[in-house]
């Protein structure tokens, strides 16, 4: 589709595949649509030829209801389309495995244009020109100073700039932090009454997988929570994250069989992950032929407050 082919010329080949797999799920589910529509079509006859004494106004009624969903159904497959022209041109979604890499080197460049900026203004300060500064092009240089001689500020870089710049450091930085929490962090499935919820790393969703199919009060529970149907997974799912599972405590057909809530099925799995011994503590246990010991629990953590 053309509108593929101009995306994929605007954007890093690395978006590409992911281009081409929201062009396979528009067609396939865009044929689906059109199927259906013209089964609907099909299933109550003209009133011209049935008659007005013999159509069937139940039936009409229902075909009319099936049409109109089937247009909202067409509508939200249009959505893709918007999604294909988006592809590669926005922010750094947490779903991308090379995000934390990504958000490094952004993280560079700002850090390099906050030094710039500061070496430019001591540089100004020192010598009250920007004439010779070597961390400006002539032609920045130039703009500069007309700037400045028209009224810009006492300085190449104003104050909210540094501030702007130093503020956008600290969210990337934040943004490492949580993703690499995340891709830290320990999450465990579990089993309910008429399914299974999964964790799927790779393509960094929380996935429910039903035994059957939920009936439409199910379903609408799952939307209201932000889950999706993924036709491809053959489950209902979300992003995965810690206020994933906060979610999920308020959904009551997810309770796992246990009876815990999935927030705390998440901290026992983490706790059991952390009483592991450290790689240096199993190897060296190895080489003395020992069973490694747990790491020390901190007496305070029993004492009640």
């Amino acid at each position: 589709m053309e509108i593929a082919q101009r995306q994929k010329k605007r954007v890093d080949p690395e978006f590409h595949d992911k281009i081409d797999q929201l062009l396979d799920t528009y067609a396939r589910l865009l044929a689906q649509n059109m199927n259906k529509g013209y089964e609907i079509a099909a299933r109550v006859p003209s009133v011209m030829i049935a008659g007005p004494a013999n159509f069937p106004v139940k039936k009409k009624q229902k075909q009319n209801a099936a049409d109109d969903k089937n247009m909202r159904e067409w509508q939200e497959i249009q959505g893709l389309l918007d999604k294909i022209r988006s592809t590669g041109m926005g922010g750094i979604s947490a779903d991308d495995p090379n995000a934390i890499e990504k958000l490094q080197a952004k993280l560079e460049k700002l850090e390099a244009t906050q030094e710039m900026m500061k070496a430019v203004n001591a540089y100004y300060r020192k010598h009250r020109t920007l004439e010779g500064c070597p961390h400006l092009s002539p032609k920045s240089i130039e703009a500069f100073q007309s700037g400045m001689a028209g009224g810009g500020g006492g300085s190449p870089f104003l104050p909210w700039q540094l501030s702007n710049n130093n503020a956008n450091i600290r969210q990337v930085r934040s943004r490492i932090e949580q993703l690499t929490r995340q891709r830290e962090n320990v999450f465990v499935g579990w089993e309910f009454d008429g399914g299974t919820v999964e964790i799927n790393r790779e393509a960094n969703r929380l996935q429910v997988f039903f035994e059957g199919k939920p009936d439409e009060a199910t379903r609408n529970i799952l939307k209201e929570n932000s889950f999706r149907w993924s036709p491809k997974a053959g489950a209902w799912q979300r992003q995965l994250n810690d206020n994933t599972f906060w979610v999920v405590d308020r959904i009551s057909f997810l309770r796992p069989l246990s009876g815990e809530k999935p927030s705390e099925l998440q901290i026992k799995a983490r706790q059991a992950q952390q009483e592991k011994p450290s790689i240096r503590a199993q190897l060296k246990a190895a080489k003395e032929g020992q069973q490694p010991k747990a790491p020390t629990k901190d007496k305070s953590q029993d004492l009640e407050v």
